[in-house]
C-alpha cells in the first residue's frame, strides 16, 4: 500500500509539473491590443485544428540560413533537437558544446576559420510579443527574445505574419545590427481573435457584483461542509448563520416600511385624531 500511494503522489507530482509547463509557455506568448471598443488577443502557443503545437515548431526548432549566418530558434519555448543539431566550437550560454541548443530559444552560428562560432540570442523568459502594426492588428505580431548573459545586446526578432491558410518560412535572415537579427514567417497563430467588444460587458459594478457572489457561495459552502464534518450538524441545519438568513426577508421588510413612512409623513388617520374639536 506503500508504495502504491507513492507513485500516486510521483504521478501527480509529474502531471502538474506538466501542467505548470503548458501554462507558462501559453503564458509567455499572449498578447492583447485594445484598440477603442475592440479588444484584439493573440495567443500563439494555443493549439489549431492543424497545429496542434500552436506555433511551436512540431520539429522542436526552426532554422534558416543567410548573410553568412545560421539561425536555429523556437518561438514561445526551449529548444529541442531529435535532429541536425547546432555543432558549435562555443555555446557557453545554452548548454555547452555537447548539448549546444538546449539551454536557450534562438542561437546565430556563424563561420569563423572553418567552424561555427555561437552566441545565444534569446531565452523564453525574455519573450516580448508586441503588435507587428497598430493601424491594422489583423496583420500579426513581433515575438522578440533577448539574451541576457555576456552579451546583452544580442537578439532576436520573428515577425508573425497572420495566415490562415497555413505555415510558411522562416525563408531568409536579416542583420539589424552587431548581434540583432530579424526573420518572418506566416502562420495563423498569427491572426489575431476578437474577445471583447466595448459596452457590451459587465462593467466594473457587474464584475463587483459577481465577486461578491462568488465570495459569499464559498463562504456559504465552506460553512456547510465544516459543520457537516465537524460537527455532524445534518440537513438545511448545517448551512452557517441559518437564523440570520431567515430573518432577511422580516428585516428587508421592515426596514423599507420605516422608509416609505419616514418619507410619506404621518398618516391619515394619525392626523385625524390630533383635529381641533369645533366649539
Amino acid at each position: 500500500m506503500g508504495n502504491e500511494s507513492r507513485r500516486l503522489l510521483l504521478l501527480l507530482i509529474f502531471l502538474l509539473t506538466v501542467q505548470l509547463r503548458v501554462i507558462s509557455v501559453i503564458g509567455i506568448c499572449e498578447h492583447s491590443f485594445n484598440d477603442g471598443n475592440k479588444l484584439y488577443n493573440f495567443s500563439l502557443a494555443s493549439p489549431l485544428p492543424k497545429f496542434p503545437h500552436g506555433i511551436l515548431s512540431e520539429d522542436g526548432f526552426y532554422k534558416v540560413a543567410g548573410n553568412e549566418t545560421v539561425l536555429w530558434f523556437q518561438l514561445c519555448g526551449g529548444m529541442l533537437f531529435n535532429h541536425d543539431p547546432p555543432r558549435c566550437a562555443q555555446c557557453s550560454e545554452c548548454g555547452g558544446p555537447s548539448r549546444c541548443g538546449t539551454e536557450c530559444s534562438a542561437l546565430a552560428a556563424r563561420n569563423a576559420g572553418g567552424y561555427h562560432v555561437c552566441s545565444t540570442l534569446g531565452h523564453a523568459s525574455s519573450t516580448n510579443v508586441s503588435i507587428l502594426d497598430k493601424q491594422n492588428p489583423f496583420k500579426g505580431v513581433i515575438v522578440r527574445m533577448s539574451s541576457s548573459g555576456k552579451d546583452p545586446s544580442c537578439s532576436l526578432s520573428v515577425s508573425i505574419i497572420c495566415d490562415s491558410n497555413g505555415a510558411q518560412g522562416p525563408d531568409s535572415v536579416e542583420k539589424l545590427g552587431t548581434c540583432d537579427y530579424a526573420t518572418t514567417l506566416r502562420h495563423p497563430s498569427g491572426c489575431a481573435t476578437i474577445i471583447s467588444i466595448g459596452g457590451k460587458g459587465f462593467g466594473w459594478f457587474g464584475t463587483l457584483l459577481i465577486i461578491i457572489i462568488c465570495l459569499f457561495g464559498a463562504y456559504l459552502l465552506a460553512g456547510t461542509v465544516y459543520r457537516y464534518f465537524f460537527f455532524g450538524v445534518h440537513g438545511i441545519e448545517a448551512v452557517p448563520n441559518l437564523d440570520l438568513w431567515a430573518s432577511l426577508p422580516h428585516r428587508t421588510q421592515i426596514f423599507f416600511s420605516s422608509l416609505v413612512r419616514q418619507f410619506s409623513g404621518p398618516s391619515t388617520s394619525h392626523r385625524n385624531s390630533y383635529s381641533p374639536v369645533n366649539s
